[in-house]
């Protein structure tokens, strides 16, 4: 019984002692402790509960093993304050490559080859407890040894990607565990290797992956081939960028668009110089841009080198924010950070680039960026440094959708020495986190931002709610004789001033903006034949806080697809002869002519060509 008591005061006083995020760059909030020798550190924030899952790598017992931690979106560790080892398995001495992903149901998933080349995965609950045993369950049939890649599903599931340097294999793990059909990638005379998954629609995935032969120089070209959850072809592989030869150890990265497709890029040698290109991939799984070498960030110059990108995608426009270093070729001595905005069709929107930080003094280290999530712009984060002593800088600065700056922060400023992590978390909740580990005292540090360019305690995000109710659906525009999506929603208690209708043609992904008087509560578009995806924000006449949330949908999604289909596909239901016309809660109206009505959507009832009674429902302008 003492025992259980001082156990319980200890957590208790460990759990006391762990502030909040600190708005102080000195002084970063500690994650967990850890040796200074800790690295490979990966986040990923479940965007339904709020809290972040952090996970690194260090020697211990087992080998070079996962560790992880549980915050809370006001940055407090939730675990013990070394973290959750796995410790059921044993690990070589180096890294074979473990990935971390928050599933939908609240919990992680950590991914990793063991010493003798199995593939696993091991899941933990909120409370850290491990749902399938501290082994977890074997992944590819026994298949795999190195590289694993993850993606969550939306069903609480995930997949899993591993190799054995020759092969690749892809499979889709249910929440409980069980284990749908594994697909191997292999190609006679190559490596398949390299993989990087994308969620698309669906509950799908697209994989794009790497065939290169041997050696530091190579052939490379990148493939993508689309799967479903039941081990099914989603599409055919195609090869998305054309042979090219450079080092093998510069890999691709994939960045989903928010459609349903994704955005590749990867640094290679190009026509003419070294720059990193980008491609991009539609959810049918076929490429947008016609140039099978991709399209360079910036102008091709043999004099410098723009390479190390990290790219975020913007979630209304559906464009590539995308962060790149110029190095010059020569001396490899300038440090200087690029971003540019690349649509779906290879068009480089800024041109040359905006740039965000130049210096011939300190390096560059590091460098993350991240779209804020209201699609107003973006935030980049990078380390620079050593400024003085032994000390890096952290720093983020905050750009408008224009380019145009909107703040800079120092967010960390301790002198040590850093292992920065993999990735940051994104925004979500009002805030994106990065993290690292000190070198010279150990220990897993992190901070957190605000899309304002503040750090700290954690507030809601400032923008006012939405509309709710948000539905459409496709209807024949009597007067205009065409198609079109009529909007509708729940009209909010406060006063609108104005509605922005934000449409995406899912063909182009060519965005159009309509500014609507408020007042009302639905709306016509006559879009004319294709998919749209529709968001809706309001502007309330007496609340100052800009343009709202997105409207939610019945579903708590914050957009919608309407299919509006030709009408020749519908001859059989037009209605040759009206014999009533009823309003939308069912009252009849005994003038049938068009003329006299008011605008609205009716009921009409009436005769089709082959004399069959059937309704329609129209818009009447």
């Amino acid at each position: 019984m003492k025992k259980t008591l001082l156990l319980l005061i200890l957590l208790l006083v460990f759990a006391s002692v762990q502030a909040q995020w600190t708005d102080n760059h000195e002084y970063n909030s500690k994650i967990a402790s850890s040796s200074p020798t800790a690295g490979e550190i990966y986040l990923a924030t479940n965007e339904n509960t709020g809290d972040t899952y952090v996970q690194w790598c260090a020697g211990a017992t087992n080998g070079w093993s996962p560790f992880l931690q549980r915050l809370n979106q006001e940055g407090k560790p939730q675990w013990a304050e070394g973290g959750i080892h796995i410790a059921g398995i044993s690990f070589s001495s180096s890294s074979e490559g473990i990935s971390m992903v928050t599933t939908t149901d609240g919990c992680v998933v950590s991914c990793f080859a063991d010493y003798e080349g199995n593939s696993y995965a091991v899941k933990i609950d909120p409370d850290g407890n491990f749902v399938w045993g501290e082994q977890g369950i074997q992944l590819f049939n026994g298949l795999g040894f190195s590289r694993t890649e993850l993606v969550a599903g939306t069903d609480g599931g995930f997949w899993a990607l591993g190799s054995d340097y020759n092969n690749s294999y892809i499979q889709y793990v249910n929440a409980d565990g069980t284990l749908n059909p594994a697909n191997t990638i292999s190609t006679t005379g190559k490596k398949c290797f390299f993989g990087q998954l994308t969620l698309s629609n669906d509950n799908n995935v697209f994989l794009t992956y790497e065939q290169l032969g041997s050696g530091f120089f190579t052939d490379k070209t990148i493939h993508l081939v689309g799967f479903r959850t039941d081990g099914s072809l989603l599409s055919q592989d195609i090869e998305l960028m054309a042979t090219q030869t450079f080092q093998s150890t510069y890999i691709h990265h994939v960045v989903p668009d928010g459609l349903g497709g994704g955005y590749v890029y990867i640094w290679h040698s190009g026509t003419d110089a070294f720059n990193t290109y980008v491609f991009h991939f539609d959810a049918d799984g076929k490429s947008t841009i016609d140039n099978p070498n991709g399209i360079s960030v910036h102008s091709e110059d043999p004099a410098n080198y723009y390479l190390d990108a990290y790219a975020t995608v913007d979630p209304i426009s559906h464009d590539l924010i995308i962060a790149y270093q110029q190095t010059d070729s020569y001396s490899q001595s300038q440090n200087n950070i690029y971003v540019n905005r690349i649509t779906t069709t290879g068009e480089r929107v800024w041109d040359e680039g905006i740039s965000i930080y130049s210096s011939t003094d300190y390096t560059i280290t590091d460098l993350t960026v991240d779209a804020f999530a209201d699609g107003s712009g973006f935030a980049v984060i990078y380390l620079r440094g050593p400024e003085f002593e032994n000390t890096t800088v952290i720093e983020s600065a905050g750009y408008d959708m224009s380019g145009t700056l909107l703040w800079t922060t120092i967010m960390s400023s301790s002198s040590t020495a850093r292992s920065f992590c993999e990735n940051s978390t994104g925004f979500h909740q009002g805030q994106n986190i990065v993290a690292w580990t000190n070198a010279d005292n150990g220990g897993i540090f992190g901070q957190n931002i605000h899309p304002d360019g503040i750090m700290g305690i954690v507030v809601e995000p400032t923008g006012c709610p939405g509309p709710v109710n948000f539905q459409g659906e496709y209807l024949y525009d009597m007067e205009a004789q065409d198609f079109g999506a009529r909007l509708f929603w729940d009209e909010p208690t406060d006063p609108v001033e104005y509605y922005r209708v934000y449409r995406t043609d899912l063909s182009n992904n060519e965005e159009t903006v309509i500014e609507l008087l408020g007042g009302i509560n639905e709306y016509y578009d006559q879009s004319g034949i294709g998919s749209f995806k529709y968001q809706l924000r309001a502007l309330y006449a007496d609340l100052d806080c800009g343009y709202s949330m997105p409207a939610t949908t019945p579903t708590g999604e914050d957009h919608l697809i309407v299919e509006v289909t030709d009408i020749q596909e519908h001859a059989e239901d037009t209605i040759v002869t009206v014999l009533k016309v009823y309003t939308m809660t069912g009252q009849i109206i005994l003038n049938a002519n068009y003329e006299t009505l008011s605008t609205g959507v009716y009921i009409l009832q009436g005769l089709n060509q082959d004399g069959k009674l059937i309704n329609q429902k129209v818009y009447i302008p």
